[in-house]
């Protein structure tokens, strides 16, 4: 099954012959063994495009002064040796935070400059970072580098609005809901008013199917990817990758590409 075209080169890539699917380092391969309990740091960025990782994915919120983190917790509390709301901490107080007692969270601008050939998957985690991140990318002409998403629509439209549809976006849960419950894809893509890019899902939630045949059936016909989180065993790999989809988000970085080499569909580098 061959990806859709877009119109956005940060998708197309894989229509433009560079053939395979888009892999995802989610949080920089939170639970690869090398580098378990320091997820969303440089190191583990690092780490991922070592693999020959091009797409990275991370969280962002912003601090009291107005600083985007790559960051997915809205508290410092569960992988650093401080606490506190991110909300509520300046730029400074957050970076004596040690996370796996010994890398800084990281600025989103750090992992543009260290990174400056890979594309990043933004998940939106705060009011504050939409205006935030659409300055961020306007300020650097990075329109073709970032994939946008939230599970706030609010917050999603509010960045959609700021960036004039330059930036490509995920659905939003509402959004999702209308792929798997309108019959037809592009009856999808009329109520979601042509705002969406990617259709971003979980294999299931609860007893629901979400990422079915169907799914990948009517987000294609409406011109939209596919991407399914977070996959971390090779079986559901290989079932997702059946199905036709265009992207996998994984933690187990060296998983996901062991499986996409044997079927001849890595990317990366070697």
């Amino acid at each position: 099954m061959t990806a859709p075209r877009t119109g956005y080169p940060f998708l197309d890539a894989v229509a433009d012959g560079r053939g395979g699917v888009l892999a995802f380092a989610h949080r920089g391969g939170a639970y690869h063994p090398e580098i378990e309990g320091l997820e969303n740091t440089l190191a583990a960025f690092r780490h991922a495009v070592a693999l020959g990782y091009d797409h990275l994915e991370t969280d962002v919120h912003v601090t009291a002064d107005g600083v985007l983190l790559a960051f997915h917790d809205t508290v410092l509390d569960r992988v650093t040796d401080r606490q506190g709301a991110i909300a509520d901490l300046t730029s400074t107080e957050v970076r004596r935070a040690l996370v796996g007692g010994r890398e800084q969270v990281p600025t989103l601008a750090e992992l543009f400059d260290a990174f400056p050939q890979a594309r990043f998957n933004i998940d939106l985690k705060a009011d504050g970072a939409a205006p935030a991140l659409a300055a961020f990318v306007a300020e650097r002409e990075a329109w073709d580098r970032v994939l946008v998403g939230s599970f706030a629509t609010k917050r999603l439209n509010a960045f959609r609005r700021l960036t004039a549809g330059r930036v490509p976006t995920s659905a939003a849960p509402a959004e999702v809901a209308a792929f798997l419950a309108l019959p037809s894809g592009r009856a999808a893509a009329w109520v979601t008013r042509h705002r969406v890019a990617a259709v971003q899902i979980p294999r299931r939630r609860g007893r629901l199917t979400v990422a079915g045949r169907a799914m990948v059936r009517k987000a294609h016909a409406a011109g939209l990817h596919v991407h399914v989180w977070t996959v971390d065993e090779p079986r559901e790999m290989h079932e997702m990758l059946d199905l036709g989809v265009d992207g996998l988000f994984t933690d187990r970085t060296d998983l996901l590409k062991d499986v996409l080499v044997e079927r001849g569909l890595w990317r990366g580098q070697p």
